[in-house]
């Protein structure tokens, strides 16, 4: 039997690892040495409008009060903050990430914390109502894999959002968001950080988003996957919302 082939959401980065495998080590490393500085950063860099942002995403998803949430890549909790604010008491939340050093910074009273990878969720068949995933699709290393474990733990007739930063159709509108997330930013995270590798991420961050696979075969792989009516919105032409149902 042929075995399935890997799909990665962009191409090898040399700049920062040598091959998957140190693709692995290398994400999982610097977001253990820079989590203490995430959420100082992120506010700096979306001006304290993230938190608006995300909570407006989940409710467009269909994020319920009572739903059951699977949030995957949860590093410090910024996304499964506006879940728990969202599905009230009677929700619950489980937070996956590979990144013990995130995991650590998460400050969300009543939910569930576990190691694992999107690839390989260690989550039950059908165990969510609701799956997110958030600002997290580029740094994995399978994508046809990782979606198809989000359509085996959500159950049938479940939703499922991944929110991305994509490039401008624009090509000026492309080079002014790179020099801000690749220039701006990494500066603003070398005055305001803890961490000596906290600009080093914002960096990557960049490169990622710049290489990643576009949102056209995004769309496909939720559809290889099993996923139905799969969906693409955009706010300010980068912020985009990936949303599916299984049926």
């Amino acid at each position: 039997m042929t075995e399935p082939t890997q799909h990665l959401p962009h191409a090898p980065l040399p700049d920062y690892y040598r091959d998957e495998a140190d693709h692995t080590r290398y994400v999982r490393r610097i977001f253990d040495e820079t989590a203490v500085d995430y959420d100082r950063i992120e506010r700096t860099m979306a001006f304290g409008s993230g938190s608006w942002y995300r909570r407006e995403a989940l409710v467009r998803a269909g994020l319920a009060a009572g739903d059951k949430v699977v949030d995957v890549g949860i590093g410090t909790g910024l996304l499964a903050r506006q879940a728990c604010a969202v599905i009230g008491e009677k929700g619950r939340l489980i937070g996956v990430d590979p990144s013990p050093g995130m995991l650590a910074q998460v400050d969300l009273p009543g939910i569930e914390l576990r190691e694992g990878i999107a690839e390989a969720l260690p989550c039950a068949d059908g165990e969510a109502d609701f799956l997110s995933f958030g600002y997290a699709f580029r740094h994995v290393s399978d994508v046809d894999a990782a979606l198809r474990e989000f359509h085996r733990v959500v159950r049938p007739g479940g939703r499922v959002l991944i929110l991305e930063i994509s490039q401008p159709s624009s090509g000026f509108s492309r080079a002014m968001l790179k020099f801000y997330m690749r220039r701006i930013v990494p500066t603003l995270a070398r005055v305001v950080a803890r961490a000596r590798g906290s600009a080093e991420l914002w960096r990557f961050y960049w490169d990622t988003i710049e290489s990643c696979i576009p949102p056209e075969q995004i769309l496909q792989a939720m559809e290889r996957a099993g996923f139905v009516q799969v969906k693409r919105h955009t706010e300010l032409g980068i912020f985009s919302e990936y949303t599916a149902i299984r049926p």
